[in-house]
């Protein structure tokens, strides 16, 4: 077999290596990108030899700083992932060009280029075009209401992955930390929608409601043992404030809130993790409300009567009305129970 044969049958076998790889690399980038997930991605633009890096070859580069993916050997890795730290905290594209120092004198280089001298005994050079990848946001939106609808469509012309979801299908299971929550019940689950919401951490947590309304759900969570800095991650009333509007524009001043906070890097995943802090485990605790028997949970927004050194909780305001006229009465018909 001739020389020409054996030099293409050794790129033949370089090109289908690197498209397996590739391919690899591209599920990795899918499977980040579901989970929210920002990352890098690199791609040899250009090599020259003995370069082992090979022209299309693709890698990611996640923010804690792991690579995924091939591009060249020991002396290229640890710069690209330095430089893929900084293109990510720029979020702006580079086209890095790694080589001898000696390459580069007396040579032209575009704008924009940055130029590497490695400090490899090996020679050849690569030039890897390293761009930053912003996983699209995905939106939960609670409730069936007019507004929810109209904001669901909204987000879908952003191209950001959004779930309508009704209040009686809603768990902690449908949302995770990198998750945008609106409720939009609009007064119809409110407040447990919220509450489980906030228990998850999610990257934004809005609720729908007039400034009234807002407080009330507020004030329910204070009673469910949440603390005020995490009450305050909530957004009463969700969106930016336009004063007076039709439900249309409630869903444009919320796409417009999501938009900006996104844009700050609110919803960054891997931030949020080193700065977030464990929320207390809460304690439901069920109780029998005496004069109907009705389980109700023991909680101040269940009209609590102490009596005794005992504390308890009734369904209605009537009940425990009844109860405070003969406490021991509705007690002992409970102990004989």
């Amino acid at each position: 077999m001739s020389m020409a044969c054996h030099l293409f049958g050794a790129e033949t076998n370089s090109m289908t290596q690197s498209t397996v790889e590739g391919m690899s690399v591209m599920e990795r980038a899918v499977e980040l990108t579901k989970n929210g997930e920002s990352f890098v991605m690199a791609t040899v633009v250009w090599r020259q030899g003995p370069s082992s890096g090979h022209s299309g070859a693709r890698a990611i580069i996640t923010s804690d700083g792991k690579l995924h993916g091939w591009i060249g050997g020991a002396c290229a890795e640890p710069v690209l992932i330095r430089e893929a730290k900084k293109v990510m905290e720029a979020g702006k594209a580079q086209l890095i060009w790694l080589g001898q120092e000696a390459d580069f004198k007396g040579m032209h280089v575009p704008d924009g280029v940055m130029t590497i001298p490695m400090a490899c005994q090996s020679e050849g050079a690569l030039q890897i075009y390293v761009e930053p990848v912003a996983s699209a946001p995905r939106v939960v939106v609670v409730g069936r209401s007019p507004m929810a609808i109209t904001l669901t469509h909204l987000i879908q012309a952003l191209d950001w992955r959004v779930e309508l979801i009704d209040m009686n299908d809603f768990s902690a299971e449908t949302i995770d930390q990198s998750s945008i929550v609106v409720v939009a019940t609009q007064g119809h689950g409110d407040e447990e929608a919220a509450e489980i919401a906030l228990a998850v951490k999610p990257a934004y947590l809005g609720v729908v409601a007039s400034r009234k309304r807002g407080k009330a759900v507020l004030d329910y969570l204070v009673d469910r043992r949440f603390t005020e800095e995490q009450i305050g991650k909530i957004h009463v009333p969700a969106g930016l404030d336009l004063g007076h509007t039709s439900h249309r524009e409630v869903a444009v001043a919320i796409l417009a809130q999501l938009v900006q906070l996104r844009a700050t890097g609110a919803f960054d995943l891997n931030e949020r993790r080193e700065q977030a802090t464990l929320l207390p485990t809460i304690e439901v605790v069920d109780v029998i409300d005496l004069v109907c028997g009705m389980t109700v949970r023991a909680e101040k927004s269940n009209r609590p009567f102490e009596f005794e050194g005992k504390t308890y909780y009734f369904c209605a305001p009537g009940c425990r009305a009844t109860f405070e006229k003969d406490p021991s009465s509705f007690i002992n018909q409970e102990a004989k129970c």
